[in-house]
């Protein structure tokens, strides 16, 4: 079944390899917190990253440079909003009401890049960097410094939990794959004047790309919400070029048309893992940037058709 799930996905296998052997160096670094008793509490410190690399990767998969660097900034914005604005402000505890808020901001931040990418056509690395600063700003204004605290419900999504936020995510991206809308998405991801003259509308497949990489940002922002307990306008922006890393470390190219979940999810749990094996020699917050930058440089080196055809070229010589 897993030969049949990785076939003819080279970039793909490498991440799982990788992902393997991470792990049982973490098992054996830190056995007490790898141990099942804990996966729930290991899948909510996860959970954050898994969810804003899918986020971060339904762009990519429409092509032509579909990019949004805003999805940190716009998890930072909801969990400002969600605490300050929602439990702090109004008074408001119940998930029927905080859930939704959160899927609702993100839908609308995913609005708002679809129509500047799609509509207007401006480039998307702009446009979605003006919404970075302006998210950025504006959870910084919400909330200077961070404060507040969540419902004991929220805080056990980062626990036992933590399954819910990341399972929606799976089924949402599953029923997407059931939908006539992902063959249209991949279509134009691989090739939009192609896809164009054959009558897709290119415009609305990338509109509604940027509206499910909000959703997902959504989901991300609650459960970075339930991990850290409470409002913090500094942690989302970090989340953007993590997830960029490892998105492209987990096979999804940045040029359009190859990845998903299974690709956005691996790239994230390297990372993830890889982040645990450091902190536990005691690294530096400064070499883990420096390790995100080398994995984002190596893992797009990798992924490039100009180095497979070179690698092609040498074994066929051989």
């Amino acid at each position: 079944m897993l030969a049949r799930l990785f076939a003819g996905r080279e970039d793909t296998r490498l991440a799982a390899l990788l992902f393997v052997v991470l792990l049982v160096l973490n098992i054996a670094l830190n056995p007490a917190r790898f141990a099942p008793h804990n996966w729930g509490s290991v899948l909510g410190l996860a959970a954050p990253l898994l969810l804003a690399a899918l986020a971060v990767t339904v762009p990519f998969l429409a092509g032509r440079g579909s990019i949004d660097v805003s999805v940190g900034p716009l998890i930072g914005l909801v969990n400002v909003l969600i605490v300050k604005g929602l439990i702090l402000g109004a008074g408001i505890q119940s998930p029927l009401l905080i859930v939704p808020a959160a899927l609702i901001l993100g839908l609308a931040s995913g609005a708002l890049n679809g129509f500047l990418t799609s509509v207007l056509r401006i480039q998307p690395i702009v446009a979605t960097l003006g919404t970075y600063l302006i998210y950025s700003g504006l959870a910084l204004t919400i909330l200077p410094s961070p404060a507040g605290s969540v419902p004991d419900w929220l805080r056990a999504l980062a626990g036992p939990w933590s399954v819910l936020p990341v399972g929606a995510a799976v089924l949402l991206w599953l029923a997407v794959r059931r939908l006539p809308y992902y063959d249209l998405l991949m279509a134009t991801g691989s090739d939009d004047r192609a896809a164009y003259t054959a009558g897709v509308g290119v415009p609305r497949v990338r509109f509604t790309a940027y509206l499910l990489a909000g959703l997902f940002a959504g989901l991300a922002a609650l459960s970075l919400t339930a991990l850290i307990g409470s409002g913090d306008p500094n942690i989302g922006p970090g989340y953007t070029l993590i997830a960029i890393a490892a998105v492209a470390l987990g096979g999804v190219s940045l040029a359009g048309g190859i990845g998903g979940l299974t690709a956005a999810f691996l790239g994230a749990a390297d990372i993830f893992l890889l982040q645990s094996v450091l902190t536990a020699f005691n690294v530096s917050t400064f070499v883990l940037q420096m390790t995100y930058g080398i994995v984002l440089v190596l893992a797009v080196c990798l992924n490039s058709e100009k180095l497979k055809a070179l690698i092609g070229r040498r074994r066929i010589a051989a």
